[in-house]
C-alpha cells in the first residue's frame, strides 16, 4: 500500500529467513569482524584482478544466505543487487553463476535498501517467494575506477572515506522466521552543489534527511518510534551535518539512537578518515551487525537509510556537482509466518 507520496506499508510483512555477509582482511580487524560469516586474509581471493575478487564475494554471500536458509539456489526466483564497478559488473557475473532471474540495480552506496525495499515490494505484492538482494564494494577496485590505484599512494584529506571490501546479501520470503520488513520510503536525488569527490558524506547528508523526515510525515511516526535511525555511510562529516539540519527543520532526533553503518564496521584507530563508505558498507553491516542484534532481542524496530552519491569519474572530471540519494527500510523483530 502507498502512503503518502513515496511510502510503502507492506500489509504481508516480508521476512529476512536468512543473510549472508562475507569480509576483506582490513575488515577482519575492524570493530565487528564477529558478525561477518565469512573473512578472507587477502585482497585478491586468489584472483588475478580486484574485479573477479569482488565477484567472488557476491558469489559467496548469496551462497551463505541461501545454505542458512536450507534452500537451493534453484528455488531463487529472482536475484536483485548491483556494486559500484562501471556496469556493475561483478554483481553481473555473479548473476551468472547463481542462474536466476536478475535485476542489477545502481544506488551507488545506497543500493542495498534500494534492493531490499524492491524485493519486499514483490513478495509483498506476492510476485515471489523467494528472492535474494545484495550489494557489494572492494576497496581496491573502487579506489582504481573513482580515485588513483592504490600503488600510487595518494593522499587523502580528513573528509574522505574508506571504501569497504564486502558484500552483503539478504534472502526475503513470504513465510518463515526473522526480521520482518514493514515499510520503505523512497528517496529522491538531491543536489545541493557540492563537488568535491573527497566529501561524500557532506554530499549525501542532505539527502538522508529529506528521505528519513519524509519517511516520519508520510508513516506518522517520529524517531521515537524506533530503537536505532542507521545511515549507510555519512560517517563523521555527514553525520554532524544530518544533525544540524534536523535541528534547523525542526526534528527531534535523539543523537545517541542516530548511528551510521561507516562509524560502525571500523575500530576507532583504523586509519579510514572520516569513516567508512561503499556499496558493501551497509549491506555487510546491517545485513551482518544489526540483524544479528535484533536476532538476538537486542534491537526491536530498526530504520535503514542507506546513502548514495551518484557520481562517476566522468562527473567528477567534468567538475558537476554531486547529486545524492536515500533509501529508508524499516525492519522490525516478528515471530513466524
Amino acid at each position: 500500500m502507498l502512503t503518502g507520496h513515496r511510502t510503502w506499508i507492506f500489509e504481508n510483512k516480508p521476512v529476512i529467513i536468512s543473510t549472508g555477509t562475507v569480509g576483506g582482511p582490513f575488515e577482519a580487524e575492524g570493530n565487528i569482524a564477529k558478525d561477518f560469516d565469512l573473512l578472507h586474509s587477502d585482497m585478491w581471493l586468489e584472483q588475478d584482478s580486484f574485479e573477479k575478487a569482488h565477484k567472488i564475494m557476491m558469489d559467496e554471500s548469496c551462497q551463505k544466505a541461501i545454505e542458512k536458509a536450507d534452500l537451493q539456489k534453484e528455488q531463487i526466483q529472482f536475484f536483485l543487487g548491483g556494486d559500484l564497478i562501471n556496469q556493475i559488473t561483478p554483481t553481473s557475473f555473479a548473476a551468472k553463476t547463481l542462474g536466476a532471474p536478475y535485476l542489477g540495480l545502481f544506488g551507488a552506496c545506497s543500493t542495498s535498501m534500494e534492493g531490499l525495499a524492491l524485493s519486499a515490494f514483490l513478495i509483498n505484492g506476492k510476485g515471489a517467494n523467494y528472492i535474494l538482494t545484495g550489494a557489494s564494494s572492494h576497496n581496491a577496485a573502487v579506489e582504481k575506477q573513482f580515485r588513483y590505484p592504490t600503488e600510487y599512494g595518494s593522499q587523502k584529506p580528513p573528509t574522505a572515506q574508506w571504501t569497504v571490501t564486502g558484500a552483503g546479501t539478504a534472502l526475503v520470503s513470504d513465510k518463515g522466521v526473522g526480521p520482518q520488513i514493514t515499510s520503505a520510503t523512497i528517496g529522491k536525488v538531491i543536489d545541493m552543489g557540492l563537488s568535491d569527490p573527497f566529501n561524500m558524506g557532506g554530499a549525501m547528508a542532505p539527502a538522508a534527511v529529506d528521505t528519513i523526515e519524509a519517511h516520519f510525515h508520510e508513516r506518522g511516526v517520529d524517531a521515537s518510534y524506533y530503537d536505532l535511525i542507521i545511515t549507510g555511510d555519512l560517517a563523521h562529516i555527514g553525520r554532524e551535518i544530518a544533525i544540524d539540519l534536523f535541528k534547523k527543520h525542526g526534528t527531534t532526533i535523539n543523537e545517541e539512537k542516530f548511528v551510521d553503518c561507516g562509524l560502525t564496521i571500523y575500530r576507532e584507530d583504523q586509519p579510514v578518515q572520516a569513516g567508512a563508505s561503499g556499496a558493501g558498507c551497509s549491506a555487510v553491516v546491517t545485513y551482518g551487525h544489526f540483524l544479528n542484534r535484533m536476532n538476538k532481542g537486542e534491537l526491536n524496530k530498526i530504520l535503514v537509510v542507506a546513502t548514495g552519491a551518484l557520481l562517476s569519474p566522468l562527473t567528477v572530471q567534468q567538475n558537476q556537482s554531486i547529486p545524492c540519494i536515500a533509501h529508508a527500510v524499516s525492519i522490525e523483530n516478528g515471530g513466524a509466518r
